[in-house]
């Protein structure tokens, strides 16, 4: 029992300790949000909980409320950007070593009632990840926990305290993910200098599908403006790559829009009536 009492001592610290980090986001009706003090005036939270863009709130640790800006959001990460103007401090950015089995604790804060806390463990821990929007994780953490309304955007640490990210989930249909510390460095520098991350979009509903001469996508819809569409591009048509790669999945279109900006130029292969053609397309913008 005095080790169990003494266990439970240390997770209570625990979480006292990381709930000075965390904070509650007033961004959308009747239910709020959870985020991290990311730098002085700075908190990251996740994109699917801003409701809307203006009269956003925070409660700081402290228990003030104070006005909050959004600086800029993505969703293919799940992560967005607020500032404020208050004393609050930092979360530490010394990222954490994190296996398959170690303990964790997901930390919210309810403008209500204070912290709150989840025990669970990182059920998964991988390299890169790309989520079902397009967006690059540089570590998969999948979370083996139960998230308290409110809990996301919240802080995940391990039972060392240390801190490995904060938790979403929108990104996974199974289990809550922790998008994680690397991620969060990247994207939410960019956030905060242009409002946003530019990544290519063709603007097309695909789906697998073989032909005799191999496999390659259908294309399902084209969206009205998009860059498929200015190319011409219909429905029916099967692309079977761009530039030098192949697509035979989704995830091989999502893989090369990544390497390639907005307003670069490249060519889509088709079948179209059983006929092989290229066609030139301009690589459009995602903008939501």
């Amino acid at each position: 029992m005095p080790d169990l009492m003494s266990f439970s001592e240390q997770l209570a610290g625990l979480v006292e300790r990381a709930a000075a980090h965390v904070v509650t986001v007033h961004a959308r009706p009747r239910v709020t949000s959870s985020g991290i003090i990311w730098a002085p005036g700075v908190v990251v939270t996740s994109h699917h909980t801003i409701a809307r863009e203006e009269n956003i709130h925070l409660t700081l640790p402290s228990g003030e409320r104070v006005a909050a800006e959004l600086k800029g959001r993505d969703p293919a990460t799940d992560l967005a950007v607020l500032t404020f103007q208050g004393e609050a401090a930092p979360v530490s950015r010394d990222a954490a070593a994190a296996r398959a089995g170690h303990l964790l604790l997901a930390v919210g804060r309810n403008a209500d009632t204070g912290p709150t806390a989840a025990l669970g463990i990182l059920s998964a821990a991988s390299g890169k990840w790309r989520t079902w929007r397009g967006g690059e994780l540089d570590r998969f953490l999948r979370l083996d926990v139960s998230l308290h309304p409110g809990a996301t955007g919240g802080s995940v640490v391990d039972v060392e305290g240390r801190f490995l990210g904060i938790a979403s989930d929108a990104l996974s249909r199974l289990s809550p993910l922790t998008v994680p510390i690397e991620t969060i460095e990247r994207v939410a520098a960019q956030l905060l200098e242009r409002g946003r991350i530019p990544r290519g979009y063709l603007g097309v509903g695909l789906q697998p599908v073989k032909l005799p001469s191999g496999d390659g996508l259908i294309l399902l819809s084209v969206e009205d403006g998009s860059a498929a569409a200015r190319a011409e591009l219909l429905v029916g048509d099967v692309l079977v790559g761009l530039g030098d790669v192949n697509t035979a999945d989704p995830a091989d279109v999502q893989a090369f829009l990544t390497t390639h900006a907005p307003g670069s130029k490249t060519r889509a292969r088709i079948v179209r009536g059983g006929e092989h053609i290229e066609v030139s397309i301009e690589i459009g913008e995602q903008l939501r």
